[in-house]
């Protein structure tokens, strides 16, 4: 039935008429307070801590490094005093180009490209893959977490072979991690044979796997990774040093070919740009899709991409950089190898793993650092107990480490 405009205008007004009375005659609202609030005997205090995870209340904090302004207070010395080698960062720092584009941002106050696009592009061209295979993530650390967020449910098993990148183990704390050791120092090589056998009897969903490895610089060599992508599970390969090993030997040119290959990459170490937080995965496009859904939106800052592009347009500095930091690495193995108290370890990355065999690693590590000279300390797992990770720096950093060792030596005596 059709209404007249007549009929409209008088239903609406006697609906206000209904609605005026009906407010008129409307008694106090009187709230219902829930019986555990009037009676105080049946209250408590509430603790915050009943809200989070029950997992979460057990997971130890990841153990980063001291922040630069903070170690210079406890030091009581300036920065241009500490010779900083603890966390295989570039000590080179980036192009200029870099700071020339920082310098002239233009849009701060414009949300960044959700995805990426620019870096991306150069990045697919760099690489040679299609740009479709690439996401950049806040370092590599968040895609990361990303792919295991995407792939495991909870008590679903994750293969990880120590000694290695930690931040493995810490993401997948709600699930389950069955570690494969490597082999014994000095080769800590993969045992293919072992990790084969842990995915088959736990039926592994994801293997993390590091080349060239943190923190020992050992590499896996082209022939077992393809062994192990016959496996039945997702293997993820961290490429954060490769460029230090060659990146000939990379396999981020084979992900578009396969359905269970992730190649994950930094421009942290290669470009110096650790402080803001730039890494990319290469994936395969059946998984990227649903990265695309979960990943949080503006994840990559304007000024991080805008670094990251512009480090890219000078190849000649990287290479330079790296060839540098590559030659200095071999200067400051032959110099560790010479004193008794050390056994380094050969690295194919930026930073060289070295036993204390005489003395104590804490020892060695607190008397070079009141000498104004960091290391990294491991005191677990077993198999890194008694060791020092030292980062390659500049010439005159392994000058000062030469030192540091010389006197730790002297007071030895």
């Amino acid at each position: 039935m059709s209404l007249s405009l007549r009929h409209i205008s008088h239903r609406r007004t006697s609906c206000s008429k209904i609605g005026a009375k009906s407010f008129r005659r409307r008694e106090p609202c009187k709230l219902s307070v829930p019986s555990a609030i009037k009676d105080p005997k049946t209250t408590r205090s509430l603790d915050a801590k009943e809200f989070i995870r029950k997992h979460i209340l057990e997971l130890a904090p990841y153990k980063s490094i001291v922040p630069f302004d903070v170690l210079s207070e406890k030091l009581n010395r300036p920065t241009s005093d500490i010779v900083k080698l603890d966390a295989n960062e570039n000590p080179y720092g980036p192009p200029p180009e870099v700071f020339s584009a920082l310098k002239n941002i233009e849009f701060p106050h414009i949300y960044p490209d959700p995805e990426s696009r620019k870096l991306r592009g150069l990045l697919a061209q760099e690489c040679r893959i299609p740009i479709e295979n690439i996401m950049i993530g806040c370092g590599a650390d968040e895609l990361i977490d990303l792919v295991l967020r995407a792939i495991l449910e909870p008590k679903d098993v994750l293969i990880n072979t120590p000694p290695t990148f930690g931040m493995y183990e810490f993401d997948c704390s709600i699930n389950i991690t069955v570690n494969v050791p490597r082999k014994p120092a000095p080769s800590f090589g993969i045992d293919v044979k072992s990790i084969k056998e842990a995915v088959f009897k736990n039926n592994a969903k994801i293997l993390m796997i590091t080349s060239p490895n943190n923190p020992d610089g050992s590499v896996i060599s082209r022939e077992e990774i393809e062994e192990l992508l016959e496996l039945p599970c997702l293997v993820v390969l961290d490429e954060a040093y490769i460029e230090f090993y060659g990146v000939e030997h990379s396999l981020v040119g084979e992900v578009p070919k396969r359905q269970n290959l992730i190649v994950l990459r930094t421009f942290s170490k290669r470009a110096a740009l650790a402080g803001l937080r730039v890494g990319y995965g290469v994936f395969p496009l059946h998984l990227i899709e649903f990265l695309w859904r979960m990943k949080q939106p503006y994840n990559v800052s304007v000024v991080a991409e805008l670094a990251a592009c512009a480090a890219l347009s000078n190849p000649d500095y990287l290479e330079d950089v790296k060839n540098a930091l590559v030659s200095e690495r071999e200067n400051m193995f032959e110099m560790m190898s010479k004193f008794s108290f050390l056994e380094p370890y050969e690295s194919q990355s930026n930073f060289i793993l070295c036993r204390v065999i005489s003395g104590r690693a804490e020892e060695l590590k607190n008397f070079l650092e009141s000498d104004g000279v960091i290391v990294r300390y491991y005191s677990s797992p077993p198999e890194l107990s008694g060791c020092i990770r030292v980062s390659v720096g500049l010439p005159e950093h392994t000058v000062r480490l030469k030192s540091a060792l010389l006197k730790y030596m002297e007071n030895s005596k």
